[in-house]
């Protein structure tokens, strides 16, 4: 989920690229805030006066705020019992342990699924339940729960399924349980609709009528709260569920939820949890990944830990993940991450190929759409990978996208991703009536629909974005929190600009923005064929303060700096571990010649 800006104006209205791109950003600063509030902050805090902005923007306007910001607590985490139907919930689940009664997990194929499965069966492990879990496989029974499903339930006489990520509209297949004797609760955080499942409970804080006070967990975030209520019902003590916390911010970051409030605390101790003493599936992956032990950051599970977790249920099925969550020994999750991991190369192969298939299909008008939205159908795609290949179409054409392919025999699925700003699941939601199923976020989507309603799908999607679409949705934005000297960045700033840690959706890790900056004449291309750019950045007020840049995918700009060609930078600070050694490094988003007018 991404937050809509607030308080921006408008710096760049006008680009001059240096690389032949089809897409153009426009650079936005956000207004300064009132500056009384900024210098007080500033001076109760013993910062800079940027970092005194940043906090500002965030809400953060005392200093009794900012320590609340500064120092999550596991103390502040919400009532769980504030959430409607819970109390129905733990009586539950409390009267199938004490009797016996065998409980299924069940969860979607994806991260936050195979992270909440694998969350909630730990605990019900360790309290001795009759417990199993069950991955629905993606090709045969696709997103949710599925008949298939309930059948094996029944098959394999239990009689509880705790539904995780998913079941908020799966209202016959209730029923459908409920006619075999089986009971269901449902923990979710998808929207639902008008009615809700007839089920012993249904945990979602989204429903109408939940006055839970922070509406955006992910479904891992939902099982945990369910298992907080137990232990807090049946005297458990909090502290045996913080080992659970490495799957939770897993779940957080890799699912986009906002990272702020309860999300906040939640990701601050799974992170330290996930550092400190992860669990030996996830030691598997940090291992397999090449990531630096004990500096984890949210970023490093978005892009390196759960791919990985992801391509099981992509290219094989979500079992695995959940077996290599829950093992008990290094051996077996040695075993099984390598497994993963030979899967996600398989992935990126694949994903590689059709998104030169889908880019060339565009180019040469053979797609479906490529008006409004970016629409392309093969039948022979992997259903696994359609998802990635829409996010990357949206980085070279910056439309909505659906990528469609081949489900089974006259059926086509598609993922669907939008552009900052256009409600996209509003959209596939307006052509309903074509579709068999549908679910999703504002931004992201899937869908199902038969083969003989696609053409008639394209144009009505086509329609409704040309009557919602403005000028602002069709230009990729930066957004820049700040103007920063390069001076600025010393040793105590970065020591409190990483206290604002976690970053993501909500708390995004602050863009800066340096002009009349040039390389000191050591910038190279690095990467695969060269694609990045590795810089020595000075800027010109301040000739002696060097300062490690990188440029992912910004090689077209290679030939206008080494010639010492000045520019002004947006990028966002991070640091660097590499065998135990830190090093600072800007990450850069855009740049521009310097002789734009600002």
């Amino acid at each position: 989920m991404q937050l809509e800006p607030t308080n921006i104006s408008l710096l760049q209205t006008k680009s001059i690229y240096l690389r032949d791109m089809s897409v153009e950003k426009k650079w936005v600063l956000k207004e300064n805030a009132d500056q009384g509030i900024v210098s007080q902050l500033s001076s109760e805090l013993g910062v800079d006066s940027v970092l005194a902005e940043l906090l500002v923007q965030r809400g953060v306007t005392t200093f009794n705020q900012a320590r609340s910001f500064f120092r999550p607590d596991l103390n502040n985490l919400y009532d769980p019992f504030l959430m409607k139907d819970m109390d129905k919930a733990v009586e539950r689940l409390h009267k199938a342990i004490s009797s016996r009664e065998r409980i299924l997990v069940y969860g979607d194929y994806d991260v936050d699924g195979t992270t909440a499965v694998s969350l909630v069966y730990s605990f019900l492990r360790e309290q001795g339940a009759d417990v199993d879990f069950y991955i629905p496989e993606r090709y045969d029974e696709g997103y949710g729960v599925s008949f298939k499903g309930i059948d094996w339930a029944e098959a394999n006489k239990f009689s509880l399924i705790i539904t995780l990520d998913c079941g908020i509209k799966a209202n016959d297949k209730v029923d459908y349980a409920a006619s075999k004797g089986v009971d269901i609760i449902i923990c979710d955080h998808h929207l639902p609709e008008n009615e809700l499942p007839a089920a012993v409970a249904v945990l979602d804080p989204k429903r109408d009528d939940c006055t839970y006070p922070f509406n955006d967990l992910s479904g891992c975030g939902v099982g945990f709260k369910l298992v907080q209520a137990y232990s807090s019902r049946y005297g458990i003590p909090f502290d045996t569920l913080i080992p659970l916390l490495d799957l939770l911010v897993v779940s957080i970051a890799s699912d986009l939820v906002s990272i702020v409030d309860e999300n906040r605390v939640l990701a601050h101790y799974g992170l330290k949890q996930l550092n400190c003493n992860p669990r030996e599936g996830l030691l598997a992956m940090i291992k397999l990944s090449g990531l630096e032990p004990m500096h984890l950051t949210i970023d490093d599970i978005v892009f390196k830990i759960g791919p990985r977790i992801n391509a099981a249920g992509r290219m094989e099925t979500g079992r695995i993940a959940v077996e290599l969550l829950t093992a008990t020994d290094e051996d077996t999750a040695v075993r099984l991450g390598n497994e993963i991991n030979e899967h996600n190369n398989e992935r990126k192969n694949i994903d590689r190929r059709i998104t030169q298939e889908a880019l060339e299909m565009v180019r040469t008008g053979a797609c479906l759409s490529s008006g409004n939205a970016t629409i392309v159908y093969n039948p022979n795609w992997h259903k696994g990978v359609v998802g990635i290949v829409a996010s990357r179409l949206v980085e070279a054409y910056y439309k909505p996208t659906i990528v469609f392919t081949r489900s089974q025999e006259g059926l086509v699925t598609g993922s669907a991703r939008s552009v900052h700003g256009f409600d996209l699941y509003d959209a596939i939601e307006s052509c309903s009536d074509l579709l068999e199923n549908f679910g999703g976020h504002l931004y992201a989507a899937g869908l199902t629909l038969k083969e003989e309603n696609l053409s008639s799908f394209c144009q009505r999607i086509e329609k409704f974005i040309s009557g919602k679409m403005v000028p602002e949705m069709q230009t990729p934005v930066v957004e820049v929190d700040a103007r920063l000297n390069f001076s600025q960045i010393t040793p105590k700033f970065l020591r409190i600009l990483k206290q604002f840690q976690p970053f993501g959706p909500g708390n995004s890790a602050p863009v800066f923005l340096t002009e009349n900056v040039y390389d000191n004449g050591n910038g190279r291309k690095v990467g695969a064929e060269g694609g990045h750019l590795k810089l020595e950045l000075i800027q010109e007020t301040h000739p002696y303060h060097h300062i490690s840049a990188i440029g992912f995918n910004m090689s077209e700009f290679f030939d206008y700096i080494k010639f010492g060609n000045p520019f002004d930078v947006c990028y966002s600070i991070v640091e660097n571990y590499y065998r135990g050694t830190a090093n600072i490094q800007l990450r850069i988003k855009d740049m521009r010649e310097r002789n734009e007018m600002i």
